[in-house]
This record gives C-alpha cells, sequence and structure tokens, in this order.
C-alpha cells in the first residue's frame, strides 16, 4: 500500500477500501452525474494554452519544481504536460484536468516568485528610484543604502530590466523612505534641495504621483495633480510649481478654441 492520502485516488490507483476513500468515490460519482444532468460535465480541458503558460514560466527563470509548488501539483504533472511519460513512451497530453489547468495558469511570474538572478521589467524600480529623489534623497545615498556605486545607480535610472534582486531591494528601499523625511535622516537642506531640483528638471513624478497598485505597470502613467488628463490638469500643475505633464498638455491643446482633437 502506498502513502498517498485516503481519498479518490489511494482508491482507484491502491485498491484501499477503508471508509475515507470509499466516501470520496461515493462524492465524486454524486457530483459527476449532477453534473452530467445538468450538461456541464467537463473532466479535461485542452492542454495547449496551460503547456504554453508554463513554458513561459521557465522562460522567466522558474524551474518545474518551483512551479509545480507554486500551483500546489505534483511535480510530476508538471514534468508530464511538458515532456509526456518519457518512460512510457507517450507524448505530451492533449488535455487535463480542469483543476490542474487552472492551478498552473494561477501562477505568476511576480518579483516574489521568481529567482533573485532572473530580469524582469524596471518601469516599477526607475519609478521608485525617481520619486525618492523628487522627495529629497540625493542619489548618492540611495545608491549607499542599496549597496551600489554612483554610477551603477545612475544606470539603474535608466535601464529597461533589472534583477529580481535589484527590484526586490529597491522595493524594499522605497517602502522604507517614501514617507521620511530626509532630513530627519542626516540629509542637509542643501543637498535635498539639489536632488528636488534635479528630479523636477527630469520630469520625474514624485511619490504621490503614483498609486502602488499600478506602478510596476509600464502602461500606466503617473497622476501628478489628481485631475491629470483633464482641462484642469495644466492649471493644476502651474499653481503646485511642477512641470507639465504630456496628458495634461494633450488636454490642454485639445480644448484649445479652433483646435480638434486627434
Amino acid at each position: 500500500m502506498s502513502d498517498r492520502p485516503h481519498g479518490y485516488a489511494r482508491y482507484k490507483l491502491d485498491g484501499c477500501r477503508c471508509y475515507t476513500c470509499g466516501w470520496a468515490v461515493a462524492a465524486y460519482r454524486d457530483q459527476r452525474e449532477q453534473l452530467v444532468r445538468r450538461g456541464q460535465w467537463q473532466p479535461f480541458v485542452d492542454a495547449a494554452p496551460v503547456r504554453a503558460h508554463v513554458a513561459e514560466l521557465k522562460a522567466c527563470g522558474l524551474g518545474e519544481r518551483t512551479i509545480a509548488a507554486l500551483a500546489g501539483v505534483d511535480r510530476k504533472r508538471v514534468r508530464e504536460l511538458l515532456h509526456g511519460r518519457t518512460e512510457r513512451g507517450t507524448p505530451p497530453p492533449a488535455r487535463i484536468r480542469p483543476a490542474t489547468a487552472a492551478a498552473l495558469l494561477a501562477v505568476e511570474p511576480t518579483p516574489e516568485n521568481l529567482p533573485p538572478a532572473a530580469a524582469v521589467g524596471a518601469a516599477g524600480t526607475v519609478r521608485r528610484l525617481r520619486a525618492l529623489v523628487a522627495a529629497g534623497w540625493p542619489q548618492a545615498q540611495l545608491a549607499c543604502r542599496l549597496d551600489m556605486t554612483p554610477g551603477n545607480f545612475g544606470a539603474a535610472l535608466k535601464r529597461d530590466r533589472v534583477t529580481v534582486r535589484t527590484a526586490r531591494a529597491v522595493r524594499t528601499l522605497y517602502d522604507e523612505l517614501w514617507a521620511t523625511d530626509p532630513l530627519a535622516e542626516g540629509v542637509t537642506p542643501q543637498a535635498a534641495d539639489r536632488a528636488r531640483n534635479h528630479a523636477r528638471t527630469s520630469g520625474w513624478a514624485p511619490v504621490g504621483a503614483w498609486d502602488d497598485e499600478t506602478m510596476d505597470d509600464p502602461d500606466t502613467a503617473p497622476d501628478w495633480t489628481g485631475v491629470c488628463g483633464t482641462p484642469a490638469g495644466d492649471p493644476a500643475h502651474r499653481r503646485l510649481g511642477t512641470p507639465v505633464c504630456p496628458r495634461c498638455k494633450a488636454a490642454r491643446n485639445s480644448h484649445r478654441p479652433g483646435t480638434i482633437a486627434a
């Protein structure tokens, strides 16, 4: 007798006839009959989209063991999905169980799941660093806190991709400093003013312009004023003394007399 948990699989594969296994089989059959009567019985789904998703996860740096653990499925199911049963000479399956498909499709290549050396988009990392500079944090001090050289830090502000290790470190630093006054941490007023002025002339959005939930999405734009992208955005920028963002420029131009919006 195997050491697999008592239930449907142990009843079918190991021949266990204990109460727990028998009850699991009875419950399965009852549920199946109800779904068949309602025309909702779907024991298998197409495996191709799931296989493509798992392949993309592997390309991002996730191993099969990690994918299986994150999905809560047996590693053998992942290997079979990708490679088939090599010991039997069978190809990858054309269909799989819906529950297995749903579990694997739910796994995403987030910074929390990826290995430290994997490369990810740098949008959120760059935005966090620039926002801290706009808050008055000198780049040299941020570089020191991240154990980076000033040259590497400057390059990080322009990159399209960074390692997961760097993304995690910057996220942690941002969460620690975004609401902290640089002057209370030893930054001189002159250094803080230089950092703010550099961010202003570079057009870097401040902390308040970003939504934490969408900061890592490269397709989102900062909302400097709370009304960016509307006709009220341009005067709001001027009241705040901040550069007029592209969305507010577009809104201003489209509402000028005689101007036809694109």
